[in-house]
């Protein structure tokens, strides 16, 4: 059955770990859900499991981080063999480090290699590979560049692309003026579609509102939502109803929290620290009156040792003493 690509949460470093995965799914039961950017060394040399996620998560897709086909490869099959729903080619991150590396949306530029990435992973998985690009990098920011990139790595059997509206500056932004300064081109990202109607294209890049995404969703396959997604992460509770014709009852933010509270229970009695979830969730109650509140709660509570469930209950009974006065 293939995947609903309606709505998806943007890979995100640093965010979009296994908690916060965990943390969305509560809410929404349709979202396609990506992990950060894993590179694949870190996956065939490095100590630790960066395959590691929840059951619930699904559907899951796993973004890669390499320009190597056999590595790619290797990763994909892994990948596979692990249950994940997707795997995903970064052609999108703009940092030095990425760049270093040979991956990224450097690899515009090497259309071949890519194509070339795509082959090798789709030969050794049954699951959909898929890639994440820009419109452009630097000067190369024509649409005649764009097809050029698409029709390389179509050709390769590559059928899913999320392309993020704005084209990258591989020297002189950092990696997040480079999500805010280039100008949002939507109507690029529409047109790809016009012209290759047999893709499965999803947009991404500064998208804020379910409304938003619907107005998106009259050109396009998908919609992938970022940081809005993590910094306000409650829109997530209307995705099933609104985008995608889920009749569910959405969950109230005090709802999604009393589902959360045993799964940090676990991770707690497993050795792990608090704030390794709190981070997620500080955005939970953004706009509710109290929600400064449970932000500096749990900023100034959740992070020291020892600290159980209860700085979380307190936190929102600090809220509702706000609200009592």
């Amino acid at each position: 059955m293939p995947l609903n690509r309606t709505f998806s949460i943007a890979p995100m470093l640093d965010w979009t770990d296994r908690h916060y995965r965990y943390f969305a799914r509560l809410m929404s039961s349709q979202a396609l859900l990506y992990t950060e950017m894993v590179t694949t060394g870190a996956i065939l040399h490095g100590r630790g499991d960066y395959l590691a996620y929840n059951e619930e998560e699904h559907p899951l897709a796993l973004q890669l981080g390499g320009s190597n086909p056999a590595d790619l490869a290797a990763c994909a099959k892994l990948a596979g063999e692990r249950g994940y729903d997707e795997v995903n080619l970064n052609v999108g991150c703009p940092s030095d480090r990425v760049q270093n590396g040979r991956f990224g949306a450097c690899l515009m530029a090497e259309p071949e290699l890519v194509a070339e990435c795509v082959s090798a992973m789709k030969q050794v998985v049954d699951i959909p590979v898929t890639v994440k690009t820009r419109i452009g990098i630097d000067e190369q920011d024509s649409y005649e560049f764009l097809t050029q990139f698409i029709d390389t790595v179509k050709a390769a059997g590559c059928e899913e692309f999320i392309v993020h509206a704005r084209k990258a500056w591989l020297q002189g932004l950092s990696p997040k003026e480079n999500r805010e300064i280039p100008p949002l081109d939507y109507e690029r990202v529409y047109q790809l579609k016009r012209d290759y109607p047999e893709l499965n294209i999803s947009i991404n890049g500064g998208v804020k509102t379910l409304a938003e995404c619907q107005t998106h969703l009259q050109h396009l396959d998908g919609v992938m939502v970022g940081r809005e997604a993590y910094q306000n992460p409650y829109i997530l509770a209307e995705v099933d109803q609104k985008l995608c014709g889920i009749d569910s009852p959405i969950l109230s933010r005090d709802e999604v929290l009393e589902r959360l509270l045993p799964y940090i229970e676990a991770h707690l009695k497993q050795g792990g620290r608090l704030n390794h979830i709190s981070r997620h969730i500080i955005g939970l109650y953004q706009g509710e009156v109290g929600s400064r509140i449970w932000r500096r709660y749990i900023s100034e509570n959740a992070h020291k040792q020892g600290a159980g469930i209860e700085v979380i209950t307190q936190a929102r009974a600090a809220m509702d003493d706000i609200v009592s006065l």
